[in-house]
C-alpha cells in the first residue's frame, strides 16, 4: 500500500485555503514524501488545474483530500446540532456580530450559503477520472458505496478521525487507511460529528489503541514538529507521519505574507482551538480577533465559514494578521523558512 511504500513516511498535510499548492505537494514528493492536494473550499474545476500541475511538476504519486459535506455524511451525528430556523437564527446573529469588523475593513460579511456541498459530487468524478493514487477525507464519514467506487477505481481511500470510535466507524465503512489526529495539531480538527467535543488525548495513547484494533495503515497528526515526536509515533504503531504547521514558512507553500510575519512575530504567544472562523473547531494563533468572537460563534459549518471569508481575503489585502485565521499547531514556533524537502528529512525514517 502507499503509505507503507514511502521512502520517508512523512505526508504533508493538505492545508485548504492556500497554503498546500501544487509546488508544495509536488515537493514533498520528490523528498520521498506524499504530498495531498487540499480539495476543500476549491471548485471541481479549480482542483482539476491544480492536479494537471502536479502531474505536470512531478512523477511522484500524491493524494487529495476532499472534505466530506454534511448531507453526504454517513458517520451518526449526535444530538445537539443546530437545525432549521434556531441555525439560520444563530448565523444571522453572528453575522450581525462581524459588521464592525467588516466595516473597519471595507467589506461587507459574506453570504452563508446554507447547504453548501464544496462540490462533493464533481470532485468524486474528479478523482476517478484522474485516477488519483489517495484520497483522503475530513469532515464526515463518505458511504460505503462512495469509498466503493474509488476502490473499483484503484484508488486507497484514508479517513481522518480523532478517536478509538470514530476509527472503527471508519474501518466498518471500508477504508483503506486511516489518520489519526491528536488535539496539538492546527487547522480544524476533523471530528465526523460537527458538534462533539473531541478528544483531548495524547496522540501516542491514540495511535496505540487503534493500532491493537487493526492492521491498516496509519498516519499520526498533530502537533508533530520534531524528528523526536516523529519517532515517538512510528515507535507505537504510525506507518507514517503527516505534517502541516512545519510546512507553512517553506518556499513551496502557499502561505501568504502577513501569516508569515505573524508565524515568526513574538507578540502571539499561544494557539487556542475556536470555531470563530468557521464554525467547526479549528487550532491557530490566538488573535484579538478570535478573542472577542470565539465565545458566540455557532457551531454551523460552512455557514461561518462563508461569513468569514471576505474578512480574511480583505486582512490579507491590507498585509494584517488581524482578521486572518492564522492556523498553527502548537509547535509552530519550530516552523522554518526551508525548502520542503529539508522538513522531510528531518522528519523522516
Amino acid at each position: 500500500m502507499l503509505l507503507r511504500s514511502l521512502e520517508t513516511g512523512v505526508v504533508g498535510a493538505p492545508m485548504a485555503g492556500g497554503p498546500t499548492t501544487p509546488e508544495l505537494v509536488a515537493a514533498v514528493g520528490e523528498a520521498g514524501g506524499l504530498g495531498l492536494l487540499a480539495g476543500g473550499y476549491l471548485t471541481a474545476p479549480q482542483l482539476a488545474a491544480a492536479i494537471a500541475e502536479v502531474w505536470d511538476a512531478s512523477s511522484r504519486p500524491f493524494g487529495v483530500n476532499l472534505f466530506v459535506p454534511a448531507q453526504a455524511n454517513a458517520y451518526a451525528v449526535g444530538p445537539g446540532e443546530l437545525t432549521g430556523a434556531a441555525r439560520a437564527d444563530a448565523v444571522a446573529t453572528y453575522r450581525a456580530s462581524l459588521l464592525g469588523d467588516a466595516q473597519e475593513l471595507g467589506v461587507e460579511p459574506g453570504e452563508a450559503r446554507p447547504g453548501d456541498d464544496d462540490d462533493w459530487e464533481r470532485k468524486l468524478e474528479l478523482v476517478v477520472r484522474e485516477r488519483i493514487p489517495l484520497v483522503s477525507f475530513t469532515f464526515g464519514l463518505p458511504s460505503q458505496a462512495v469509498l466503493g467506487e474509488l476502490r473499483r477505481a484503484g484508488i486507497e481511500t484514508v479517513a481522518t478521525v480523532t478517536d478509538v470510535d470514530e476509527a472503527a466507524a471508519a474501518l466498518a465503512a471500508g477504508v483503506d487507511g486511516l489518520c489519526l489526529q491528536g488535539p496539538d495539531g492546527g487547522g480544524h480538527r476533523g471530528t465526523l460529528d460537527p458538534v462533539k467535543q473531541p478528544s483531548g488525548g495524547d496522540l501516542i495513547d491514540l495511535v496505540v489503541a487503534v493500532r491493537s484494533q487493526t492492521d491498516v495503515p496509519l498516519v499520526a497528526a498533530g502537533g508533530i514538529s520534531t524528528a523526536e515526536r516523529a519517532a515517538q509515533v512510528r515507535a507505537v504503531g504510525a506507518d507514517a507521519v503527516q505534517v502541516g504547521t512545519a510546512l507553512l514558512l517553506t518556499p513551496e507553500a502557499g502561505t501568504g505574507l502577513a501569516y508569515r510575519r505573524a508565524l515568526a512575530d513574538p507578540a502571539y504567544e499561544r494557539t487556542a482551538v475556536t470555531r470563530a472562523y468557521s464554525g467547526r473547531l479549528a487550532r491557530g494563533l490566538e488573535t484579538e480577533f478570535l478573542r472577542r468572537h470565539d465565545g458566540h460563534a455557532p457551531a454551523a459549518y460552512p455557514e461561518v465559514h462563508h461569513l468569514t471569508v471576505p474578512l480574511r481575503r480583505a486582512s490579507a489585502r491590507a498585509e494584517r494578521p488581524d482578521l486572518l485565521a492564522l492556523w498553527a499547531g502548537t509547535g509552530w514556533q519550530s516552523a522554518r523558512a526551508v525548502p520542503a524537502a529539508t522538513v522531510v528529512a528531518e522528519l523522516s525514517h
